[in-house]
């Protein structure tokens, strides 16, 4: 006798995912797993007398969201510290770290409160598109130091007690200078002094980490690949799974700096528990766009303008990396160069381990898929892919290179955006292929990279992307961020479609994505987000 189920879904709009077209009215769920998928009729004999049966009221039913590339504990620390998102000049982001800074203040907040801290901010929305300066923060305190990341985090704003406190440590290179005096503006390995001084501690981790997974909940992320680098993270990712209070799946992809420690442990992809793996190795090679510093084999459109300030080139190119103009900081920067990069690759991939190497220039994109070539391994990553050429997606359709991408980035893609300023329309229109690598075959997850963290905004984005080459339907955009980012982490067989066997990791969304208007598509509510047949969060509760 087939053992009654713990919960049904009925009268819902399912789409299984699993085919394109293929959808249902209810979903059975049994020891965390879809026991069945059909029609009322073919799931209401799974329902027993102690079986928990929802009404979806004609709602959507998904596959829950995985976030194929994230910064989790910073979605947590924008929420306990200054949201700079919502600023739409420098002024107002000014006052959001004034407003901070008093309510943290250290005689009455705690003396680890002394920094005042503020993530997210995006220039190119603001009519005044400038980066946030020392003279700036100093109105914010010129007794306590002071620190604006960018959105991007490869580029941060301090004040001047803040640089002071740090530029000793920082590379003269990554330090912007005006006039010969720093700005206040720092870039790429100029930030890790800066990372090692407000990093949380294991306390401040574990308040940022929960915060951080009940907004992923509330927005039907069922599971994240998140980004991990000289963090408590891993510790209390860990603890959290083992007393079953981590409400999503997380797989650990640790920084390539780790990579001794990690081989010391014998750790493996895909080792772990049912929610908490490792996951990849990763690494840099270029910087990003918005800072100046992804490698690119032309000139930035607005070079002329940087005034020279976005420090120098920093490595060769080496191999078949291409002529990205050594020592022509025009032209971007290498944060591993191409020679460090393969060794890199190459030694993780001995090691059994997955590489994601972050690589947004063409340069960049070039030198990684050169590494990857000599790698035994399968599905190594390469992670945002902003500034693809025609030849370099035909050769990451070839390989079993997965492209990591953010749909969220197409924010920057409109006329007179980022994209425009900084690299022309041509290379506008050309970023961000995800309709063109889809249907050349290659395998395509989608992340948020926190910019924002919201599945449906990314959905939205790349529905609405300004060029055919860009742009992917509903159901692909859907199928990236569920069955498309489950494949990125190995998790194929277990997530990303609504099918008998696989686990009961599901959203319920107010409205269909398919029926509304594709520019409202980010203002449709999560209703329910299921994780192994928990509900983790329900807005009707």
């Amino acid at each position: 006798m087939t053992a009654a189920a713990d919960l049904v879904l009925t009268n819902a709009e399912v789409h299984t995912l699993a085919d394109p077209d293929e959808t249902a009215e209810a979903v059975a769920v049994r020891d965390g797993r879809i026991a069945g998928v059909g029609t009322t009729r073919d799931v209401e004999h799974l329902a027993g007398v102690e079986t928990t049966v929802r009404d979806c009221g004609g709602r959507v039913v998904l596959p829950g969201f995985v976030d194929a590339h994230t910064h989790l504990p910073m979605v947590g620390r924008r929420l306990v510290n200054a949201d700079l998102a919502a600023a739409e000049s420098p002024a107002d982001a000014v006052g959001l770290l004034v407003n901070h800074a008093a309510e943290t203040d250290p005689e009455t907040a705690g003396p680890d409160r002394e920094w005042v801290l503020g993530f997210g901010y995006d220039e190119s929305a603001w009519d005044d598109s400038r980066y946030l300066t020392a003279e700036d923060l100093d109105e914010v305190s010129d007794e306590r130091p002071v620190a604006a990341v960018r959105e991007d985090m490869h580029l941060a704003s301090l004040n001047s007690v803040a640089l002071d406190r740090l530029r000793g440590e920082m590379p003269d290179a990554d330090v912007q200078t005006r006039g010969g005096e720093p700005t206040g503006v720092v870039v790429e390995d100029a930030l890790d002094p800066l990372w090692d001084a407000i990093e949380p501690d294991r306390a401040a981790m574990r308040r940022a980490v929960h915060a951080a997974v009940e907004r992923a909940n509330e927005l039907g992320v069922v599971g994240v690949h998140d980004m991990v680098r000289r963090s408590e993270a891993p510790a209390v990712y860990r603890e959290l799974d083992r007393v079953g209070e981590l409400s999503l799946r997380v797989r650990i992809n640790y920084w390539a700096d780790h990579l001794d420690a990690v081989e010391e442990l014998g750790l493996r992809t895909n080792h772990g528990s049912e929610r908490v793996r490792t996951g990849a190795i990763k690494t840099y090679t270029d910087g990003s766009i918005g800072g100046r510093t992804a490698k690119l084999s032309e000139p930035y459109a607005d070079a002329a303008d940087s005034g020279g300030e976005d420090g120098g080139d920093t490595g060769s190119d080496g191999g078949d990396s291409g002529s990205g103009g050594e020592g022509d900081d025009r032209r971007g920067q290498w944060v591993v160069d191409p020679e460090e990069l393969r060794e890199l690759v190459a030694r993780a991939d001995e090691a059994g381990l997955q590489v994601a190497a972050h690589a947004i220039g063409d340069e960049a994109i070039r030198a990684a898929l050169h590494a990857f070539r000599s790698a035994d391994g399968e599905r190594h990553r390469i992670e945002h892919a902003e500034v693809l050429t025609d030849d370099l997606l035909a050769r990451i359709a070839e390989s079993d290179v997965v492209a990591s991408m953010q749909p969220n980035f197409l924010k920057w893609a409109g006329e007179g955006g980022l994209y425009a300023e900084r690299l022309g329309d041509e290379r506008r229109l050309a970023s961000n292929r995800f309709g063109e690598l889809l249907a050349s075959g290659a395998a395509l997850a989608f992340g948020s990279d926190c910019m924002p963290l919201d599945p449906l905004y990314g959905v939205q984005q790349a529905v609405t992307a300004p060029d055919e080459r860009q742009r992917l339907s509903v159901t692909d955009a859907l199928r990236a961020y569920t069955s498309g980012a489950a494949y990125a982490g190995f998790d194929e067989h277990r997530l990303g479609t609504v099918e008998p066997g696989k686990l009961a990791d599901l959203v319920v969304l107010d409205r269909s994505p398919w029926a509304v208007d594709p520019g409202e598509i980010a203002d449709i509510d999560v209703r329910a987000t299921l994780v192994g047949g928990d509900v983790v969060f329900d807005r009707d509760a």
